[in-house]
C-alpha cells in the first residue's frame, strides 16, 4: 500500500505518464524534447518517462522529425493497438456497432437491419451487431475491452428493466441485462441514446469546456440530456431529460402519458407536428405529402422552410419555421427556469435541417420566453453522434484502466 500513497515516486510517475499520454493523444506525435517542455519535466526524466511507457506498450516510435541542427528528433505516439472499445446505436429498426482504437480513431463499423426481428432475439442482434464491427475492424471479441450500448429511454437502476422507450421490441426484459452480461466477455454499460450525444458534444463539439448545458435534441423523438457540474444527470430512474412528455402551453394535457407515448412538449415540437403544421399554413406540395418516416418528412419541410427564411421570403414556409422555433423554444424556457444552464445545445437532425435561421429564431423567443439568457448553439458532432458518444463513453474508462502505470 505505501507504494501507492499520494505523493510517493510511484504515484508521481503515473502521474507524469498519464499527462504524457493524453498530450500525445491530443497532439499526435510529439519529440522527447517538446514533451519535456509541455510536462515542465527535464530532458533525462522525459526519456525515462518515454522508455517506461515504451516498455509497456503504451507508446511507439513513430519517425523522426528532420530540418533541425543535429540528429533528428524521434517521434513518439500513443500506441492505438494498445486497447480498444466498441459502442452501439440501437433503435427500433437498426443497431450501428463501432469499434475504435484507444486513440479514438474508428477502425471498424457494422450495421444490423432489425425491422420485424423477433422481440426474443435482442441479444443475437447485440452480439451479431458487435461481432460485424470487431470483424471489419480484424479483431476478435476478447480484444475489445469494453462496451457502451446505446438506446433510447434508460434502464432502471432499480429493475433492470427499460423504461420510456415502449417502441424498443424485445429490450424489457428484466433478464436482458444478465444475458447479455453472460454473452459478452466485456464489460458492458448502457446509457441513454441523448444522454450520449452529450458527452460526444462535451468531448469533441459545440460544448467543450462547459461544465452546465443542456443538449436538446430532435430526430425521430424528443428527448433532452443535463450535464451539470460537469456530469451527466440521470435522474433516481434514469429518466432525466424525458423532456418529450413535459407538459406545455399550447400542447393537449395526456394523463398516463408514458402508455399513451403522446402528449406534451413531443406534441408542440416533435417531427409528427410538422406535416399538421403545414397542412394547416396551406402548404401543399410534394414534399409535405412524400412517403418516408415523420422525421424524414419533417426535416425536409424545415430544410425548406429555413432556405426560404434565407432568401428573406415572407410566406408559409417561413411561417412554419417560425411555428417551430416558438415550440421548441417554449419548452426550452421551462427547463432553462429550473436548470439555469450556461449553454443551451440544439441537436439532431430537424435542428440540423434548420440551420442558423432556426437558432436565430429559438433565441429571439427565449430572449422573451426565459428568464435567464444562456448561449445557444447547434451542435456540431453530426455524423452518428449517439455511436460517438458511446465510443467516447468507452474510451473514457478504458483509458483509465489502461493508462494507469501505478499499478
Amino acid at each position: 500500500m505505501a507504494g501507492t500513497t499520494p505523493g510517493t515516486p510511484r504515484v508521481l510517475r503515473a502521474m507524469n505518464d498519464r499527462a504524457a499520454l493524453d498530450l500525445l493523444l491530443e497532439h499526435g506525435p510529439l519529440s522527447r524534447t517538446r514533451i519535456g517542455k509541455l510536462t515542465g519535466l527535464s530532458k533525462p526524466t522525459a526519456s525515462q518517462l518515454l522508455a517506461r511507457l515504451e516498455a509497456a506498450g503504451l507508446v511507439v516510435a513513430t519517425g523522426t522529425v528532420a530540418g533541425r541542427p543535429g540528429p533528428n528528433a524521434q517521434l513518439y505516439a500513443v500506441n492505438a493497438r494498445a486497447a480498444h472499445v466498441a459502442g452501439l446505436d440501437v433503435n427500433a429498426q437498426r443497431i450501428v456497432a463501432a469499434v475504435a482504437d484507444v486513440t479514438g480513431e474508428t477502425v471498424g463499423e457494422f450495421e444490423l437491419r432489425t425491422p420485424g426481428r423477433r422481440a426474443d432475439s435482442v441479444v443475437r442482434q447485440v452480439t451479431e451487431a458487435l461481432d460485424g464491427a470487431v470483424k471489419d475492424a480484424g479483431l476478435t471479441r476478447a480484444e475489445v475491452h469494453r462496451v457502451v450500448i446505446g438506446t433510447p429511454g434508460a434502464f432502471d437502476p432499480g429493475t433492470g428493466r427499460l423504461r420510456y422507450a415502449s417502441h424498443l421490441p424485445g429490450w424489457h426484459s428484466p433478464t436482458l441485462l444478465d444475458e447479455l452480461a453472460a454473452f459478452l466477455p466485456m464489460p458492458v454499460e448502457y446509457e441513454n441514446d441523448v444522454n450520449l450525444v452529450a458527452v460526444a458534444e462535451q468531448r469533441l463539439g459545440a460544448a467543450r469546456g462547459h461544465d452546465d448545458f443542456v443538449l436538446l435534441w430532435n430526430e425521430e423523438g424528443l428527448g433532452a440530456a443535463l450535464v451539470i457540474n460537469g456530469r451527466l444527470h440521470r435522474g433516481f430512474t434514469g429518466g432525466a431529460g424525458e423532456v418529450g412528455f413535459l407538459p406545455v402551453p399550447g400542447a393537449p394535457l395526456v394523463r398516463q402519458v408514458t402508455k399513451a407515448n403522446s402528449g406534451g412538449f413531443q406534441e408542440l415540437a416533435g417531427a409528427q407536428v410538422l406535416s399538421r403544421l403545414a397542412g394547416q399554413l396551406g402548404i401543399d406540395d410534394e414534399l409535405s405529402r412524400a412517403d418516408g418516416t415523420h422525421h424524414e418528412v419533417a426535416a425536409g419541410l424545415i430544410a425548406r422552410a429555413a432556405e426560404a427564411a434565407e432568401r428573406g421570403e415572407d410566406g408559409p414556409y417561413a411561417r412554419l419555421l417560425d411555428l417551430f422555433a416558438t415550440g421548441l423554444a417554449t419548452g426550452l424556457a421551462s427547463m432553462i427556469a429550473v436548470l439555469d444552464p450556461e449553454l443551451v445545445v440544439l441537436s439532431g437532425e430537424l435542428i440540423t435541417a434548420g440551420g442558423e435561421p432556426l437558432r436565430e429564431r429559438v433565441q429571439a423567443e427565449l430572449a422573451e420566453l426565459a428568464a435567464s439568457r444562456p448561449r445557444l448553439i447547434t451542435g456540431t458532432v453530426t455524423q452518428r453522434p449517439v455511436l460517438r458518444g458511446a465510443l467516447e463513453s468507452a474510451l473514457a474508462t478504458t483509458r483509465d484502466e489502461v493508462f494507469d502505470t501505478s499499478r
